[in-house]
């Protein structure tokens, strides 16, 4: 069965992204276009867009269409663009009043605004060309209005009436909200008592309830997290609103990009190597060790690495006081890239000065030095307090670098701490979020590490493992068969 299918994000790698959303909306719209879907990707085209090489084609009949949200009107323009290794179309859509910002998301007034209006800007695009979507795919907060819109404002639209509509959740921790007495930018045909009740009369707005409202299905991003956001715990207040929906909810483990994230043909990489091939990591490692000022007396030096947003989901917290120790202890180096909240940038800021030579620290996101740092380092640190998929712990996977991880969400579904009695396992894996089990976790791979015969068993485990899209993208083929089947008469 082909499928139409409507996916609306706010990034899309390699063009725009801050984070995983990006590269999951780029390969799953591959996959599932590759798999003979007509999979359209709807993204905002900001401004920081490199556009170096970017061929953009305007599309007919959505030149200088308009959004009306309340008092305010927006003038888009619709480019389409193919995505790389793929003929697979992503949709970019121009609106300079709205996307040319210093960054991708900003704490503007109208931030909210801003992505209700891609939402709305999506759907008329799909009405313009009469294209008929039988699943309108929304991802996260930023497109979460998308279903409540079908219902309302194209309930009798002949192209969008009869789509189902499914969102996914990446990461319940920002759910766009906003005040109420903002309720007019939601545009017209959204009755006032659509509205989730008890957060209006308070007197905000949330973008993402909503989504969970009134998708016809909801799924996240590992079977785990669907299990976790339906406690207070992780929840962040709409556990009630998911557990009314818990027979709609689906956890779905993202999957990887392995002709991007792979170390046989890596093309961030100066050195390619293989599970066959493994003493060319270890020459990979002296390069990136030399050329970042990090000293090493042998190539047995432990290397940690460390890739992520710096907030305090990630669990940095516990590595605040036991990296010090340990790099003034041990003979391990620390690689660390990332940026995000200025007290977890601290930490890696003080890091690098206090030992020189020991440890670095990247500020911002860097493309290839991520690929960098996965591939060229022996162990790589996720201690996170929540943690909905991640993909770099199933990256490092691939690459060798086996994964310090905390038994939570995704990280629980993609890593299994290794046996030495059994020699099976990938990884390892702690449970409580404290500083004495981090200690433990990293005491344990320095043990492993020593043992160059157990460690390599160990690295080839972990690169055996498959997340690939061709096997997750199935499990969202099913549910979109199947909500199409039923169809909204």
């Amino acid at each position: 069965m082909s499928l139409a299918i409507c996916a609306i994000a706010s990034e899309v790698s390699p063009l725009a992204k801050t984070g995983g959303l990006a590269d999951v909306a780029s390969a799953l719209t591959r996959e599932l276009h590759d798999g003979g879907h007509d999979a359209r990707l709807f993204v905002p085209l900001y401004a920081q867009i490199d556009r170096t090489g970017l061929t953009l084609h305007a599309v007919p009949n959505l030149h200088g269409f308009s959004v009306a949200l309340g008092e305010h009107h927006y003038r888009f323009d619709a480019y389409t663009a193919r995505l790389p290794g793929s003929r697979a179309l992503v949709y970019l859509l121009d609106c300079p009043a709205l996307f040319a910002r210093d960054s991708l998301y900003t704490s503007d007034a109208d931030e909210h605004r801003r992505f209700i209006a891609l939402t709305r800007a999506a759907l008329e695009s799909c009405r313009h060309m009469n294209w008929r979507p039988d699943i309108v795919h929304c991802h996260d907060w930023h497109a979460a209005f998308a279903p409540l819109l079908i219902k309302t404002s194209y309930a009798d639209d002949p192209a969008l009436g009869t789509a189902r509509s499914v969102l996914t959740i990446h990461n319940i921790g920002y759910q766009g909200v906003f005040a109420a007495s903002a309720a007019s930018d939601l545009g017209i045909g959204v009755p006032a008592d659509r509205l989730e009740p008890t957060d209006f009369a308070a007197g905000q707005i949330n973008s993402l309830k909503h989504g969970i409202l009134y998708a016809d299905a909801i799924t996240t991003v590992s079977p785990t997290y669907a299990r976790e956001i339906l406690t207070p715990e992780f929840g962040m207040g709409l556990e009630s609103a998911l557990a009314a929906r818990a027979a709609d909810l689906t956890g779905i483990l993202n999957g990887v990009d392995y002709s991007e994230w792979d170390p046989r043909w890596d093309r961030h990489l100066p050195i390619h190597y293989g599970p066959f091939t493994l003493p060319r990591k270890a020459a990979l490692k002296q390069r990136f060790l030399s050329d970042n000022g990090l000293t090493t007396a042998n190539d047995r030096t432990p290397l940690l690495g460390i890739v992520g947003r710096m907030t305090g989901q990630k669990g940095y917290d516990l590595l605040r006081g036991v990296l010090p120790e340990l790099l003034a202890s041990r003979n391990v180096r620390l690689a660390a890239l990332g940026s995000g909240e200025a007290e977890y940038e601290q930490i890696f800021r003080e890091l690098a000065d206090a030992f020189p030579g020991r440890a670095l620290y990247r500020h911002g996101y860097d493309e290839a030095m991520a690929h960098w740092i996965e591939a060229a380092s022996d162990i790589f640190l996720m201690p996170s307090r929540y943690e909905p998929c991640g993909l770099n712990q199933m990256y490092s996977l691939r690459y060798g670098t086996i994964p310090i991880v905390r038994r939570t969400g995704g990280l629980a579904d993609s890593v299994t701490h290794f046996d030495p009695l059994t020699e099976r396992g990938d990884g390892i894996v702690f449970n409580d979020f404290d500083s004495n089990a981090i200690r433990w976790a990293l005491d344990t791979a320095l043990e492993w590490y020593a043992d160059a015969t157990l460690w390599e068993k160990i690295m080839r485990n972990a690169m055996r493992a498959d997340f690939s899209w061709a096997g997750q993208a199935k499990h969202y083929v099913r549910l979109f068969e199947r909500l199409a089947a039923t169809k909204r008469a």
